[in-house]
């Protein structure tokens, strides 16, 4: 094997060392930006009224944050981790059933405003033609 094919098979391998103990490291290191990130998520939603909209997805996604800090206090970062993805994930969809359920609100709204002044204006065509 020449030098420079050597050269550039150790830099690969050492490379792929790398990246193997980068992995690994993060598997140990503290989930707590995860949980934070989590956690702002379901603030957001709470505050969006999804406890009133989305109550079930609101209790999973408060659950699973509440397991997730507990997995960060007792070090299993793994744990805390996807528990704070998945509480997320709940937040978020909580969140979506609560902006969809006032947005259907909203539309209700509008609808029986234009029946309102639909039936107006044919009480005034029909005023007038007499």
């Amino acid at each position: 094997m020449s030098t420079p094919l050597r050269m550039q098979s150790v830099s690969a391998l050492c490379g792929l060392v790398l990246l193997a103990l980068a992995g690994c490291a993060s598997q140990k290191t503290p989930a707590t930006a995860d949980v934070a990130v989590s956690r702002a998520a379901v603030d957001s939603a709470t505050s969006s009224g999804a406890a009133e909209l989305a109550p079930a997805e609101m209790t999973a996604a408060r659950e699973k944050m509440l397991r997730a800090n507990q997995a960060l206090a007792a070090k299993d970062y793994a744990k805390a981790r996807e528990l704070a993805s998945q509480a997320q994930a709940d937040a978020t969809l909580a969140q979506s059933k609560a902006n969809s359920a006032k947005a259907s609100a909203a539309a209700n709204a509008l609808q029986d405003n234009i029946r309102v002044l639909r039936e107006e204006l044919d009480r005034a065509n029909t005023t007038t033609v007499k």
